[in-house]
């Protein structure tokens, strides 16, 4: 992993992590790498990985099993993704449409987004007709 000057590595870390999860590569319940092997594998030190496994305990995001390891909460899929929803909405969004504007771009030039943005429709239909039974 290749880490960004301008934000601190363990935030780096923790949002991977929380992207494994999201991608279902960590399933709830499951463990995640003991902190030594993540940090030989991310070449960290190992107290960086410890503050990263802290913060997202503190979120419930990691349950710390002690002298087992650290597992990915029951409900840490949903607050990740409520979390990160949030976020774009508030923070990154906004900067994408003003872009938008200010390049002057069609849904020509968004054609790959809005493929995305079809495909997630037709999931979340899929999602509540499963689970509406309709």
């Amino acid at each position: 992993m290749e880490f960004n000057e301008s934000r601190n590595i363990f935030l780096q870390i923790a949002d991977w992590l929380c992207d494994q999860i999201l991608q279902e590569k960590f399933a709830p319940g499951e463990r995640v790498p003991s902190v030594r092997e993540l940090a030989e594998d991310m070449e960290v030190n190992r107290n960086t990985v410890m503050r990263t496994y802290s913060i997202l305990q503190d979120q419930e995001i990691l349950d710390n099993k002690r002298g087992i390891g650290f597992f990915v909460a029951e409900k840490a899929p949903q607050k990740i993704h409520h979390r990160q929803k949030a976020a774009f909405i508030e923070h990154e969004l906004p900067l994408l449409i003003h872009r938008v504007k200010v390049l002057g771009l069609s849904a020509l030039d968004l054609k790959p987004l809005l493929n995305i943005l079809d495909e997630n429709n037709h999931k979340i239909e899929h999602d509540e007709k499963r689970h509406t039974g309709k």
